[in-house]
């Protein structure tokens, strides 16, 4: 935690005034304006801006548990992610949205290893509502520990389920949104993406 404190105490005079830097972030003040929605998993070794390149301003993030992305509530009950994906879309008028899915993903690895999670009820029942028994993802039986297939094929089933989502469902009739899954090797830190032109559920090098 120290090393933490330490940078937050040291981020403004070593970043935000040095003249390199201090121009970009006073433009922050006045809004931002993002190029793409990045979701992605909460694991500590995806890191969205390093993968990128981005600098702050440029992506609007969601991180959850497996980077799963809930339906679209029907309920009229709001969630914390239907809300964030709908201001990217609609408000901020993003042009991309980019579903991320990284090699040893624990969550997706219990899921097709079939681990008992009752320990962690919050997470077995998130995992449960949002990757259901029948789903692709779930009859992957694989062994290898970075769980590449499961883990692609699940980015491409959260890409199917924004498209049930009204703002994204417009913004892609419309041509104005473009929805990509990607694939991160967090021991390599090569990006693998699906070219959707392809037919086909293979990843490709980026």
């Amino acid at each position: 935690m120290k090393s933490l404190i330490d940078n937050a105490r040291s981020f403004s005079a070593t970043h935000v005034a040095d003249p390199r830097h201090a121009e970009h972030f006073q433009t922050l003040e006045a809004g931002q304006s993002p190029e793409a929605l990045f979701i992605t998993c909460s694991d500590s070794r995806v890191v969205p801006a390093l993968i990128t390149g981005a600098r702050p301003g440029e992506l609007f993030e969601l991180r959850t548990a497996g980077n799963i992305v809930p339906a679209y509530p029907d309920d009229g009950r709001p969630t914390g992610e239907a809300a964030t994906v709908e201001y990217a879309v609609r408000v901020l008028g993003v042009r991309d949205v980019i579903v991320c899915g990284h090699s040893h993903c624990g969550a997706i690895g219990a899921v097709v290893r079939g681990e008992d999670l009752s320990s962690v009820p919050a997470v077995r029942d998130w995992l449960d509502e949002a990757v259901p028994p029948d789903a692709a993802v779930r009859s992957l039986a694989e062994n290898s520990s970075d769980v590449a297939e499961a883990v692609q094929a699940h980015a491409l089933a959260q890409l199917e389920t924004l498209r049930g989502y009204p703002c994204v469902k417009e913004g892609v009739e419309a041509g104005r949104l473009g929805l990509h899954a990607w694939y991160y090797e967090v021991h390599t830190g090569s990006v693998r993406v699906h070219r959707a032109e392809d037919g086909t559920p293979a990843f490709g090098v980026l």
